[in-house]
């Protein structure tokens, strides 16, 4: 999918790549990433935060794009959710033992454990911020699933997390989309930059993901929260 759009950058930039892929494609790896970033450990490599802003800027090139953003809101939202979901249930069936990647860069006993006293001393309005932090954004649902944390306060917490992130940063390109839009010669530049800096960083995120699953494995104690 990633070769794919890099060709059709490379043909007819920016535009001619939104124009193929439509709105469609947009949602399919909108919603993708925002679920595997609240989810698996994978999405610790992933350039959420940005794919969202350069979807939000995308849309704004479309006719009916403000329909298509809030529409795209609701459904990052509901994947942020059921990411958070899942990570829990993947902390929680793991147990107190989390396996960690030694000397990784993310993935490692140090993170975990900041994660975890991060949980321990703030709890609810942990979670909550959580959300803007993306390395603790992808660890913090199974480290709270694992540490016991009540399922009902992780729930509303990581709900109303996943509804200032998402939806937020959506609407932030969006509007900022439409500024640009203005001028015609901009626009097409600032969107070709950042969806070469996705593909770019995707790429690049997966070799990491790769490299550090290859790494030794030792295990840390998540207390109870």
């Amino acid at each position: 999918m990633l070769l794919a759009g890099t060709t059709v950058l490379a043909e007819g930039g920016a535009m001619g790549f939104l124009e193929s892929a439509g709105p469609t494609l947009v949602w399919l790896i909108v919603v993708s990433f925002v679920f595997l970033e609240c989810a698996v450990i994978v999405g610790l490599f992933l350039p959420g935060d940005s794919l969202l802003i350069t979807a939000g800027i995308g849309l704004a090139a479309h006719a009916s794009g403000t329909s298509h953003v809030w529409a795209l809101s609701a459904g990052a939202f509901l994947a942020a959710i059921a990411g958070n979901q899942v990570g829990y249930m993947i902390g929680k069936r793991t147990g107190h033992r989390l396996v960690a990647r030694k000397n990784g860069k993310y993935v490692n006993t140090a993170n975990l454990e900041k994660v975890n006293r991060l949980l321990e001393k703030h709890g609810f309005w942990a979670v909550l911020v959580a959300r803007w932090i993306p390395w603790v954004r992808t660890l913090c649902p199974m480290v709270a699933g694992a540490g016991g944390m009540n399922h009902r306060r992780y729930t509303i917490a990581s709900t109303l997390g996943a509804l200032i992130w998402a939806p937020v940063l959506l609407l932030i390109g969006f509007y900022f989309g439409a500024v640009l839009d203005k001028v015609s010669w901009l626009f097409p530049t600032v969107l070709t930059l950042m969806i070469v800096s996705i593909v770019v960083g995707t790429i690049f995120g997966l070799y990491q993901y790769r490299k550090e699953m290859k790494r030794p494995v030792e295990t840390t104690e998540v207390h109870d929260l």
